[in-house]
């Protein structure tokens, strides 16, 4: 995760600074039903006639758990006018990781299954393999609302896919159908390169600490929680630090995510 202040300044400390939604009871029905509209649709705004109330009814009930939910939301005619109709299909599944798992396609390889997987089995099978995925189960569960884990380091993520969530994020008050890209996808020319580009803010478009060539010479403090070797019983998960330079950065998180270690923290030394 990175600091509080590049959260700041990069317009994702709403999501840093709170806790994902769960349903654990009735008093969280309201909330989850709230975040799961924000998050599938992606922010963008809805009327209130627009809502899936029967299936609102049934989660409400207990009947659907938050997954069958986010699942219909997925499947609804709205999400197929809003995102699917007079959407390119690379655009479109773009917008499925960043709205079903958190997250941008790591590279064209993931963008070529899904297209393939529309053309054989059509729309629902597109939109059922996120979110039957193994990827999402570990992450979000039955009771959990997906939400922006792009952000953070984690194990089994690429490094790349860091930066190109910030391509497909604008900001915690945008919404997908007004950044006026929707006719176009966004990661096209880097995935087909395997290309990584700058983190820049989402309205004026700095870098992660305003002057990269400052950053260059300054020292980073990477704390890392341990991963558990297989060959002994681990009781306790132990922290670590690392002093990084900042040219090795990218170099040490890939290593660090090799090993299977998760980073818990990034912040200048």
């Amino acid at each position: 995760m990175t600091s509080s202040l590049a959260a700041s300044q990069l317009g994702f400390e709403p999501f840093a600074s709170t806790a994902p939604t769960e349903l654990r009871s009735n008093d969280d029905v309201k909330a989850v039903i709230n975040a799961a509209y924000r998050q599938v649709f992606g922010n963008d705004h809805l009327m209130q006639s627009e809502h899936l109330t029967s299936a609102e009814s049934l989660l409400q009930q207990g009947n659907i758990s938050v997954r069958d939910f986010v699942r219909t939301l997925a499947q609804s005619e709205l999400y197929r006018q809003k995102f699917f109709y007079s959407t390119p299909q690379v655009r479109f599944i773009e917008l499925n990781y960043k709205h079903l798992l958190g997250r941008a396609p790591y590279d064209e390889a993931e963008i070529a299954y899904h297209v393939d997987l529309y053309t054989q089995k059509g729309y629902e099978a597109e939109i059922n393999s996120y979110i039957d995925s193994v990827e999402y189960q570990e992450n979000f569960g039955e009771s959990i609302v997906p939400y922006y884990r792009g952000f953070s380091t984690q194990t089994g993520q690429k490094t790349v896919g860091f930066s190109r969530m910030f391509q497909l994020y604008r900001g915690y008050a945008n919404s997908d159908r007004a950044q006026g890209k929707n006719k176009s996808a966004w990661l096209t020319q880097n995935l087909a390169l395997n290309l990584a580009t700058p983190i820049q803010t989402p309205t004026f478009g700095k870098g992660l600490a305003g002057n990269v060539a400052g950053d260059r010479g300054k020292l980073y403090r990477v704390r890392v929680m341990q991963s558990d070797s297989g060959r002994t019983p681990q009781i306790r998960r132990s922290i670590r630090e690392f002093l990084v330079a900042y040219d090795q950065l990218s170099t040490t998180l890939q290593r660090l995510n090799q090993r299977g270690s998760r980073v818990v923290n990034i912040s200048p030394a």
